[in-house]
């Protein structure tokens, strides 16, 4: 199952949102019995779907939607959007307003994880805890986003099948180090067919509008204001090395740290049970600390 909920970002802009699980049945006027929120935001140039497996399992427990961000899957790509990383901010604000998730744990992978720790420390009362994967508190600078330019330039788009698809970003794709069907997978899921082959669903020139925003600065000032708990959680073969991370863990106020083994930066797509295993304690000690009962009967 996956239902969609089209919310309204910042300049009327259309964000599709994704439930993916059965919903729990409670009683929406007993505030006791209202099932918590979790909002998952993906990566540059994700999509909602990269969450399905999460959101599934999550479902036994929480009210689980995952957001296709401006630009992205199923939302407007319009030419004269805003890209900046106010918009990105404001549009997750927005759906948890709208869809009614706040106070709600935000889990981002990636930009999505800036998304998430960005509203955590502009908008403490909507979020009640924070995870964050695999991205870094460091400015990356003009050099990467050089390489992510000619990274694009790159692609043999557009692709004659899916298959070809699979292959170039599992093996051929300079930037893969080993065979990664995984990765592969990944990048399948954010293809569409054209009359002429297989491209993105994205327009690759907002996806760089989109990083520019955030690579040439820190971040640290604003994971130092989150206040909710939040859990830093890398692979062991991603992006975010290990001293960075436990860095972030130091510099945010109620910081913890978990690795998951054998992922690279596509940690909850590489390793989905390392990846529960480690965010699923975390879960369970906010709810608890917020005060909720227990719920048995967690679907997978």
């Amino acid at each position: 199952m996956a239902r969609r909920i089209d919310v309204t970002g910042t300049g009327g802009v259309r964000l599709a949102a994704w439930e993916f699980g059965d919903p729990l049945k409670t009683d929406p006027a007993k505030e006791h019995d209202r099932t918590p929120g979790v909002l998952l935001l993906h990566g540059l140039m994700g999509r909602a779907s990269h969450w399905a497996s999460t959101a599934r399992w999550l479902s036994g427990r929480y009210r689980a939607v995952a957001l296709d961000q401006r630009g992205h899957g199923r939302s407007d790509k319009h030419t004269q959007a805003s890209f900046t990383r106010e918009a990105y901010v404001d549009d997750a604000e927005a759906a948890l307003e709208q869809l009614g998730l706040a106070p709600a744990v935000l889990i981002g992978h990636a930009m999505g994880a800036l998304t998430a720790w960005q509203l955590a420390a502009k908008r403490p009362d909507l979020v009640r805890g924070v995870v964050i994967c695999d991205m870094r508190a460091s400015a990356l600078g003009s050099a990467s986003q050089r390489e992510w330019a000619d990274w694009f330039k790159s692609w043999p788009v557009p692709f004659a099948t899916l298959a070809d698809v699979r292959k170039w970003f599992g093996e051929d794709d300079p930037w893969v180090e080993r065979p990664n069907p995984a990765r592969g997978e990944f990048y399948a899921e954010v293809m569409h067919e054209c009359e002429d082959g297989w491209r993105p669903v994205f327009e690759l020139d907002q996806m760089l509008k989109s990083r520019e925003t955030w690579v040439f600065d820190a971040h640290w000032e604003e994971l130092a204001q989150v206040q909710c708990p939040a859990l830093v959680v890398r692979g062991l073969d991603g992006e975010l090395g290990r001293a960075e991370a436990q860095e972030m863990v130091r510099v945010l106020p109620r910081g913890e740290y978990a690795e998951v083994a054998d992922a690279g930066h596509l940690v909850h797509y590489d390793q989905p049970e390392g990846w529960r295993a480690a965010i699923e304690p975390f879960l369970e000690a906010v709810r608890s600390e917020a005060g909720r009962p227990m719920s048995s009967g967690a679907s997978d």
